[in-house]
């Protein structure tokens, strides 16, 4: 007989095999050309088995980003939260966001391109995850008109999406170009620069 946890242990593995064959196949056929079929041979698993952990290929496609932005909140509050400078913070959050763009390519096509070919994912996903993560730029931006280093004026809901906004954008080229023509430090950089300067206290 299978302990529990070792039972909860070897499902939570077998998952997490399938959404990274998912990942690997919709990055290199495109979420539409792709079948369960696919999936399930990079997997090294019956298409049956599929089927036990998604409902289908459309919920597959929406576990692998609630995981990534799982991953995503998790990397990026570990290393804010060494810092106490919020500006710093904001340095921070932009490079660590373009680098894991950077380290992690295939999935970053996936969500960056096939996610938002989903009509499911467009019209019925509430997107929670997303927001939690808009919301790791609000606190840094509340905690710095608090500290009085940002401009008392600014909006932190408007500003946190004009700042992820870019990020996106930059992430989506990065994505799509075959020869890139700056690191993502260099964009980082960049984007912070102009960023900060536009909602620091003079």
């Amino acid at each position: 007989m299978v302990a529990p946890a070792a039972e909860k242990k070897n499902t939570t593995d077998k998952r997490q095999k399938i959404m990274q064959a998912a990942t690997k196949v919709f990055a290199e056929q495109g979420f539409y050309n792709s079948t369960v079929a696919d999936v399930a041979r990079v997997a090294e698993v019956a298409d049956g088995t599929i089927y036990l952990y998604f409902k289908n290929k459309d919920d597959l496609l929406i576990s692998i980003f609630e995981h990534s932005m799982d991953f995503f909140i998790q990397a990026v509050r570990e290393e804010i939260d060494l810092v106490d400078d919020p500006i710093e913070k904001l340095r921070k959050f932009v490079l660590l966001h373009l680098k894991l763009v950077q380290k992690n390519q295939n999935l970053s096509q996936v969500i960056q391109i096939e996610l938002r070919q989903s009509a499911k994912f467009i019209k019925e996903y509430a997107n929670e995850k997303f927001f939690q993560y808009l919301g790791l730029i609000e606190t840094i931006l509340v905690e710095g008109k608090s500290k009085k280093l940002f401009r008392e004026d600014i909006n932190p809901g408007i500003l946190k999406r004009a700042l992820f906004g870019a990020l996106d954008e930059i992430s989506l080229e990065w994505v799509l170009m075959k020869k890139k023509r700056y690191d993502v430090e260099e964009a980082a950089e960049q984007l912070c620069n102009v960023f900060i300067v536009g909602i620091k206290r003079i």
